[in-house]
């Protein structure tokens, strides 16, 4: 884990420091030490375990109906991710502006780290991703990216899904892998609970949360409402099988999807993220929007 810190001095502003984040304005105390190994002075603050976590929410862990009626079921869905970070900012952080992050504090991921969000029984917490070492404060933003995992069982896919989907007499057992790349910046954690307040010596966490109801809808809500307007829902997906059986990855579907459908699969897959029901901004190839 890497952690930065920055001082308040009157007219300098280390770019060194800042790590893409567009201002060094913070007032936090620091404190300093000497670094007994090569006799520098660095700077260190109270810490505590802030954990990263990653949920599907219910619609994974439980199953839910699709807009069309489709009965889904997750067996595994695998998201890869990298350069995870939790900021604590210098105000609010909004998502819908698009700005950098204007952080005092930086904690993150250290690696790439594939996780799991349907495992678990049906009541199982959201997934750990990596429980750090971070200083203590309000960590109020976070950001990540999904890339093509580089070994394990989703190996080559940012998001792999593999489940059955059920209607009337019909079940399809279904492998979706997507390769496109993601990056998501988001906000403070919305939620029945706050997130991220960690004190010297004790434990928080931060959340990525991932709204499939966003790509299949939800048959529990109105034919109207806009969680089924606009996504894709399950029977264009069911249309692909062939011998009983979905087998797909982003090139096939593309291919075999109606152009509409596969935009509006596009779509829904840009904006999967959210911090509980908080909003994030998005970035597919080098163009971004909010979600």
């Amino acid at each position: 884990m890497k952690l930065i810190t920055s001082r308040t001095l009157p007219t300098l502003c280390f770019s060194a420091i800042a790590l893409s984040i567009m201002s060094c304005t913070s007032t936090e105390p620091i404190v300093e030490s000497s670094d007994t190994t090569g006799g520098e002075t660095v700077a260190t603050a109270e810490t505590g375990t802030l954990e990263f976590r990653a949920n599907g929410e219910d619609f994974v862990r439980q199953g839910f109906v699709s807009k069309d009626g489709w009965q889904i079921e997750f067996d595994h869905l695998y998201v890869n991710l990298a350069d995870v970070k939790a900021y604590q900012t210098n105000g609010p952080h909004d998502p819908e502006t698009n700005k950098s992050v204007d952080a005092s504090q930086i904690a993150e991921v250290s690696k790439e780290i594939t996780v799991d969000l349907a495992e678990g029984d049906a009541n199982a917490a959201p997934v750990l991703i990596e429980a750090v070492d971070a200083p203590a404060g309000q960590y109020n933003a976070l950001s990540w990216k999904m890339t093509p995992a580089s070994a394990g069982p989703a190996e080559g896919s940012t998001l792999m899904m593999v489940g059955t989907a059920s209607r009337d007499a019909q079940t399809i057992p279904f492998t979706i892998q997507i390769d496109s790349e993601y990056s998501y910046t988001c906000g403070e954690y919305i939620g029945d609970e706050r997130k991220g307040f960690l004190d010297a010596g004790a434990q928080a966490d931060v959340e990525a949360t991932f709204h499939f109801d966003h790509i299949f809808g939800d048959g529990d809500a109105p034919a109207d409402d806009s969680i089924n307007t606009g996504a894709l829902g399950f029977a264009p997906l069911a249309a692909l099988a062939a011998d009983g059986t979905l087998t797909a990855d982003m090139a096939s579907l593309k291919q075999s999807l109606e152009p509409q459908d596969f935009s509006t699969l596009e779509k829904t897959l840009l904006g999967l993220a959210h911090v509980g029901e908080g909003h994030c901004s998005e970035a597919k190839g080098g163009h971004s929007h909010d979600s």
